[in-house]
């Protein structure tokens, strides 16, 4: 009788565990995920390719960067990235990542970043900050639904 009570035991915790190893994988996959975006929209802006950024931005973004005076929609937010583009030519960032939060189909990511670009006069300029991303699921991708954040001065 002690080796079924051991037996159905070890069945048991198994069959209890089985669901919290999966749910890990799956919160593990998501910030893996989330953070991807996080890393890809940073590249797509480095490279000046507008039109990816601008995919990335939930039709309802609302982002607040620390240069700006009031928060921003889409369309602002794509106006100003536009002009900057004009104004300077990204040359490489880095950004270190501090926390990422899932909880079901939203997301919160915490990091550092530098980067440096180079002015129109062919000056390179570089800024550290940091930022706070909140993105959505929307189906498999993450976009971005706010932001906050910037250049330390």
């Amino acid at each position: 009788m002690t080796l079924i009570y051991r037996l159905g035991a070890v069945l048991m915790t198994f069959l209890l565990l089985t669901p919290a190893i999966g749910l890990a994988q799956d919160s593990a996959a998501d910030e893996a995920a989330v953070w991807a975006a996080v890393e890809a929209i940073w590249t797509a802006e480095e490279r000046g390719d507008n039109a990816r950024v601008d995919d990335m931005l939930s039709n309802d973004f609302m982002g607040w960067p620390n240069s700006a005076p009031a928060p921003r929609g889409k369309d602002s937010t794509s106006m100003w990235r536009e002009f900057n583009s004009d104004q300077q030519k990204g040359l490489v960032h880095e950004l270190y990542p501090l926390s990422i939060v899932v909880h079901g189909d939203m997301a919160v990511a915490h990091y550092l970043y530098t980067n440096a670009v180079q002015t129109k006069d062919k000056k390179t300029e570089t800024a550290n900050g940091r930022y706070t991303d909140i993105l959505i699921r929307d189906g498999s991708t993450w976009k971005f639904i706010a932001w906050h954040g910037g250049a330390n001065h």
